[in-house]
């Protein structure tokens, strides 16, 4: 008797587990726990009540579909129950649900796989070929109607063609694709909106809305996944063949899914997704594998409140909770100081995850994310786990807010610094991010390596990626000033190079020095100093020297010079590491003074370029900046004065326009002998 007393207390305790979360997950949509979570707890309670079924009551959490539909939307009742599925989540679950059917039916079945897409059920219903209702699947029996709301999704037809029955309900999954998810949150985020955790809430938290005209605003997608009903005129006998009808009937049906001959070409579908979900376009939880066979669905039948003949066939979870021990700090290549959460340790996915990131503190703040908090992590990409949301209802008040500038303090130089060379920190006007703007900082060596040399700036060929790592690594190094003292024999000691390109590196090197003030400005590699900018600044000031010189005030009164570069630049020039490569560029014989330069040396002169796509060699900025120090000048609109339309990948509208008046169009390949010609 005392044991079932225990049984019985966990299945009430696990009742009301699953209630709260199911409160939180649907109605509030603010989730407090993964869903690998919810499903463990879900599986334990329909154990336990299979084992001692005295105990399964009608309002256990196991007899319900989902949610209650809210009351602010009309109520709909479904005339054939939207039933959730059963879940497998290992190939043994999936067989022993094979072996259960083949037995019911005795003989071999084909099936129907598909993708398990995260996001809202609903059931359309057609009347004499026009959408009349939309409802979500609510508890299964009811659900909520929001008719209006899906007539704004563009893939959902509103009418279908005259062979279509003269009543029928399709039932699909409207999601929202990773794409606009990441959209939405951005825009979330600027307007200083709690954001979504993931593309599911986003898109139930879309379609729900009670303001259409906000739904229509956000690029929701639907799949149809079944036919529900149908009166009036005769169907496919096949799901297979059913889901083919629905697409010549204008629905959208998902190009993913596959007929399937035998269970083992099932599993294979699954591997094969399972490796490459994180490539679809939208968020997928497993498959649903489906019996082909309509008959043998009627035969199959349900159990409680599952259909036997489909069962979702669950990947592996990419979600998980745990407590985050601290928040600490790491510099990007770029100079961006970057949070990110210690963690203790947590399998997610067959991974073990110690380190999560974190954008920035703005968004820290934001999402209400403290050091001590259990979080929900998820491995975003498969591979970069993010914290998606803390678990506030599980905070115990020792918990601290993160201040990133108290993080970093340093106290001997009574400031902020770097974490990896103690530069002075900048955050710049209208910025979330803080940087380290030493050029010198060994965290973004590299990265500054990489843009110096590139043919925007210094146009050092024969450095790439991999020259510039191993530069790096091999101590050769360590600022970009270190080019210009290389020897032959440094670079002879690198693995795969031989005289003669050595000779072309060197040589390279040497005919940079030569390079035109604009260009040199922009290989330095001041943040938001681009291409354009920089031969704005090398036009106002005669030499590098005088822009270092230059207070913020006088940068400000130069058109289009505005408060974030003039900020920018005098804390680059302020750095005492900065000054020093440029006092070494110098010494090397770097040109940092704008020199006359004669007509011969300007062959482009009075040109006009317009680019349009995207480039393959170059940037568009490095492009416009050659075009531009050899004399032409870059717009960018088409007009009656524009000499040449430069085509990329993927041209815009200014194609179009260019043909209109007649301006000649030049491929890359076209630009890129023009310039070497004119050099």
């Amino acid at each position: 008797m005392a044991e079932l007393g225990k049984v019985k207390a966990r299945i009430e305790k696990l009742k009301a587990q699953i209630n709260h979360h199911n409160y939180r997950y649907y109605v509030l949509d603010s989730p407090e726990i993964s869903d690998a979570e919810y499903d463990e707890l879900m599986r334990e309670l329909k154990g336990l009540e299979e084992k001692y079924p005295q105990f399964l009551t009608s309002d256990s959490p196991t007899q319900r579909v989902g949610a209650k539909p809210v009351e602010a939307f009309g109520v709909v009742e479904h005339p054939l129950p939207l039933l959730s599925l059963g879940n497998a989540f290992s190939e043994e679950e999936l067989i022993a649900w094979y072996n259960r059917i083949s037995k019911l039916v005795g003989g071999q079945l084909s099936f129907v796989g598909e993708h398990k897409i995260d996001g809202l059920a609903v059931a359309l219903t057609y009347v004499n070929r026009r959408l009349t209702i939309g409802a979500t699947r609510g508890d299964g029996f009811h659900g909520e109607d929001i008719t209006q709301n899906l007539r704004t999704i563009g893939s959902l037809p509103l009418s279908v063609p005259k062979e279509a029955p003269p009543r029928f309900e399709v039932r699909g999954e409207v999601f929202l694709p990773k794409v606009g998810f990441d959209k939405l949150n951005k825009e979330r985020a600027a307007e200083g909106l709690p954001l979504f955790a993931n593309p599911r809430n986003a898109a139930a938290g879309s379609a729900r809305q009670l303001d259409p005209r906000v739904t229509a605003r956000r690029p929701l997608d639907i799949y149809i996944y079944m036919l529900g009903y149908a009166e009036g005129r005769p169907t496919p006998s096949s799901h297979w063949e059913t889901m083919e009808y629905l697409g010549s009937l204008g629905f959208k049906v998902n190009p993913n899914n596959r007929k399937l001959a035998t269970i083992e070409q099932v599993s294979h579908f699954y591997d094969s997704w399972r490796e490459r979900r994180e490539d679809l376009p939208y968020e997928a939880d497993g498959i649903v594998v489906k019996v082909d066979s309509l008959d043998l669905q009627g035969r199959l039948g349900d159990i409680g409140h599952e259909p036997r003949w489909a069962i979702a066939y669950k990947f592996p979870a990419i979600q998980g909770t745990t407590r985050l021990k601290k928040i600490e700090i790491s510099v990007g290549r770029t100079g961006t100081l970057n949070p990110y959460a210690v963690l203790e340790p947590v399998a997610v996915g067959g991974v073990t995850i110690r380190k999560a990131a974190l954008h920035n503190e703005d968004d820290i703040r934001r999402k209400d994310i403290r050091e001590g908090d259990i979080v929900i992590i998820q491995r975003a990409g498969e591979v970069i786990p993010e914290i998606v949301a803390p678990v506030k209802g599980k905070r115990r008040g020792r918990e601290k807010e993160f201040r990133l500038l108290e993080k970093i303090y340093d106290s001997k130089k009574k400031r902020p610094a770097c974490p990896e060379c103690g530069a002075e920190v900048v955050k710049a006007e209208g910025e979330v991010m803080y940087y380290c703007s030493n050029a010198a900082c060994p965290a973004q060596i590299q990265e500054r390596l990489e843009h110096f040399v590139s043919r925007g700036g210094m146009d050092i060929r024969g450095i790439g990626e991999r020259l510039s790592a191993a530069l790096f690594e091999q101590g050769l190094v360590r600022d970009v000033s270190d080019l210009y003292y290389l020897k032959e024999k440094d670079l002879l000691k690198l693995e795969g190079m031989a005289e003669k390109s050595v000779g072309n590196i060197l040589g390279a090197i040497e005919k940079s020095k030569k390079t035109p003030l604009g260009r040199v400005i922009f290989a330095l590699g001041i943040r938001h100093v681009g291409g354009e900018m920089a031969e704005i600044l090398a036009n106002e000031f005669s030499s590098l020297d005088e822009l270092a010189q230059a207070s913020a005030e006088k940068l400000i009164a130069i058109t289009t010079v505005g408060p974030k570069i003039a900020e920018s630049v005098t804390a680059f020039f302020k750095q005492k590491e900065n000054r020093r490569i440029i006092k070494r560029l110098e010494k090397a014989g770097v040109r940092l003074k704008a020199e006359k330069i004669e007509a011969r040396e300007i062959p482009l002169a009075g040109q006009e370029f317009v680019i349009t796509g995207r480039l393959e060699n170059f940037s568009r900025q490095q492009a416009e900046a050659q075009i531009r120090a050899l004399g032409g000048s870059t717009k960018s609109d088409v007009t009656r004065q524009t000499d040449y339309l430069v085509v990329g990948a993927e041209p815009g509208s200014k194609l179009a326009k260019a043909k209109a008046l007649g301006i000649k169009q030049i491929s890359e390949e076209e630009l890129l002998r023009l310039l070497e010609q004119k050099t």
